[in-house]
């Protein structure tokens, strides 16, 4: 899987400081690219996914040893993240990864463009991702990893088009 990543400054305990986890469509060529931006300027070894996700297909082995390899994790909700299972999948990684008591992985969730009581209460396009799936044990998880990231402290940011 394709992927960018700054360059070490130093030595780290984990592979990545930072895992960016996001929808592509929705927020790659806007937040999502400033941030990374921002944060390879401070010279901080981030992981953001380059290669186009196929709808149906599994988190590959890879992309959980980075999930784990990664200190900290920004989730980044926008209005269709919930819409593939793809996200929803790595959203339970991150959250296990974050729960895990014997790490010190963090995530923080930014809501860009979508209140999180829109994706705490699964309205509109979450409403309809979870009504497609039938596979009601992962349905159940995605629900669980939902809540808990939307009741970590995090950023609500509105699209504006001065960005």
């Amino acid at each position: 899987m394709a992927s960018s990543s700054t360059s070490f400054a130093h030595r780290r305990s984990s592979k990545y400081d930072v895992f960016l986890s996001f929808r592509g469509k929705d927020t790659r060529k806007n937040f999502v690219d400033h941030l990374y931006h921002a944060l390879q300027r401070q010279e901080i070894c981030t992981y953001k996914v380059d290669k186009r996700i196929t709808k149906g297909k599994r988190i590959c082995g890879e992309l959980i040893r980075t999930i784990k390899d990664s200190k900290f994790y920004n989730i980044v909700f926008s209005r269709k993240y919930a819409s593939l299972s793809w996200y929803l999948n790595e959203l339970v990684k991150i959250m296990e990864y974050h729960n895990d008591k014997t790490t010190e992985n963090t995530a923080f969730p930014v809501f860009y463009d979508v209140a999180p009581k829109e994706v705490s209460h699964q309205r509109r396009v979450v409403r309809k991702a979870f009504a497609k799936n039938k596979n009601k044990e992962a349905v159940g998880k995605w629900r669980e990893a939902l809540k808990e990231a939307i009741d970590l402290a995090g950023w609500e940011l509105k699209n504006t088009a001065d960005g």
